[in-house]
């Protein structure tokens, strides 16, 4: 008896169904400079040189981590990939990049065309709130790596900027001052401690509501992760910061460091801004220390921006919600929360 490519447990048409089901969000993204349709070997873009007169492309890749136990476990997959390409973009924006383009990997242990459309239904979203092209992306089904209902994403961006508007930080001294954005929650960090806290210490489900959160658990934990591309744009361009720090594993504690030069350290004062409900309620349940929860998550800043104190006004002007979080101060590149 013959054995098929599907009996060993890999559906081409599944794959090809996929694809047909994508497209249409995938061409929502589309820019000018996109130069194929999804499909092709290659995405091409065609990169419009006279904007720049010293153009540097930057590229950053990531994936979601076990933030995806929580999307398999609420069968909620229409957001998991914003997170996705929020965490590519925003590592290259803190750098003073646009973002261009973006390309995803999902693998999947067993294809489901409509799940699979409705994860890159969420990539696109990403793609539409950074302002970047979805222009190609990879689906592996690959049965035994995976269980039949797992998958896995990752994928990386490609932006460009000006050379001599390269955000590195090197012009940061004692006396700047310290913004932060607003995350929208946990963002896509910290989520083996955060499933060892509710799931494993405390013995909630995904689907109970808890009154500090006003919404069902896994709802309140499946909240994408912000994207800050299109607030932080006028910003950068209008040359209102030194250095900034996307503010994801390592928390305030460990990200902002690698935006300061020697000989400048960072004191955050907490009492500015209010930690949103679902960092607390962690915290109470597993009796987490403060360091831990600050070396681990975000803990409502998303964004750390390094100002000049003669622009904060200006900054503000731009990005009102922008909360004064903090100073420089003389030190060893070090970034201590009081």
């Amino acid at each position: 008896m013959a054995v098929t490519y599907k009996d060993a447990g890999v559906d081409i048409d599944a794959g090809n169904k996929a694809v047909q089901l994508m497209k249409a969000s995938v061409r929502r993204t589309f820019r000018p400079e996109v130069l194929t349709d999804i499909g092709s070997f290659a995405g091409l873009f065609a990169l419009d040189k006279n904007k720049y007169q010293e153009p540097v492309l930057l590229a950053g890749t990531d994936g979601v981590g076990t933030k995806l136990k929580i999307a398999m476990l609420c069968d909620k997959h229409d957001t998991i990939g914003i997170d996705a390409v929020a965490m590519c973009v925003n590592d290259i924006l803190v750098q003073g990049a646009e973002p261009l383009f973006f390309l995803d990997y999902i693998a999947v242990g067993s294809l489901d065309p409509v799940k699979v459309a409705t994860i890159v239904s969420g990539v696109a979203e990403g793609c539409l709130q950074s302002a970047c092209a979805l222009i190609g992306g990879e689906t592996a089904e690959m049965p035994g790596l995976y269980e039949p209902n797992e998958y896995d994403i990752a994928g990386f961006a490609v932006g460009i900027a000006e050379k001599s508007k390269l955000l590195t930080g090197k012009d940061i001294v004692a006396g700047d001052l310290v913004f932060g954005l607003p995350s929208s929650g946990i963002h896509s960090n910290g989520f083996s401690l955060v499933r060892k806290i509710f799931f494993g210490h405390a013995k909630f489900s995904v689907d109970k509501y808890i009154d500090e959160l006003s919404m069902p658990l896994g709802e309140a934990l499946l909240v994408p992760t912000r994207i800050y591309v299109k607030q932080m744009l006028p910003v950068i361009n209008a040359g209102l910061v030194k250095g900034m720090a996307h503010i994801t594993g390592g928390g305030l504690l460990e990200n902002i460091p690698r935006v300061l030069p020697e000989g400048v350290g960072v004191i955050i004062n907490k009492n500015t801004w209010q930690v949103p409900s679902v960092f607390q309620l962690m915290q109470k349940l597993g009796d987490v220390p403060d360091d831990e929860m600050n070396r681990v998550f975000n803990m409502g800043i998303g964004l750390a921006l390094i100002v000049a104190q003669t622009n904060a006004d200006a900054l503000k002007k731009i990005l009102p919600e922008a909360i004064l979080i903090g100073e420089t101060v003389a030190g060893s590149r070090e970034v201590q929360v009081i």
